[in-house]
């Protein structure tokens, strides 16, 4: 399966705060990279958090996984991209890579997740049609 193109760019520093004791970026640090990315890029489409409560939906992430590829050092700086897809069902998928400035591949994030009916409790159908109606910029979000 090929990666869907890259939709959203954001970067963020490695703050010290950011690594373990081996001086390691720590796992759920590249995390809060990439779910710093898919907010932002959801409010680069021209959705916040009051618009998802105005339409009672909110995104939920399901399943992420975390391929580590190098490390990454106290003040360097790391892209983080987006790349959406969408299939017939209520789930979702995005695939993030995290690269220093020069290109370098330092590790690659991707999620299942969907958008949660806040009232039902239960995920929506066509996640990509909702975002689609609320959003003011639906390519970022693959759309």
């Amino acid at each position: 399966m090929s990666t869907p193109p890259v939709t959203f760019r954001t970067s963020t520093g490695v703050r010290l705060d950011d690594l373990d004791t081996n001086w390691h970026v720590r796992g759920p640090a590249l995390l809060a990279y990439a779910d710093h990315a898919r907010w932002e890029c959801v409010r680069a489409a021209g959705i916040d958090l009051p618009d998802l409560m105005a339409h009672r939906i909110g995104p939920v992430n399901l399943e992420t996984t975390i391929r580590f590829r190098r490390e990454l050092r106290p003040g360097e700086r790391v892209e983080i991209s987006c790349a959406f897809e969408y299939g017939d069902g209520k789930t979702s998928r995005v695939f993030q890579e995290l690269r220093t400035p020069d290109g370098t591949l330092v590790a690659e994030v991707s999620s299942v997740g969907g958008l949660l009916d806040l009232d039902r409790r239960r995920l929506v159908e066509d996640p990509g049609a909702r975002w689609r109606a609320i959003a003011t910029d639906p390519s970022l979000l693959g759309l």
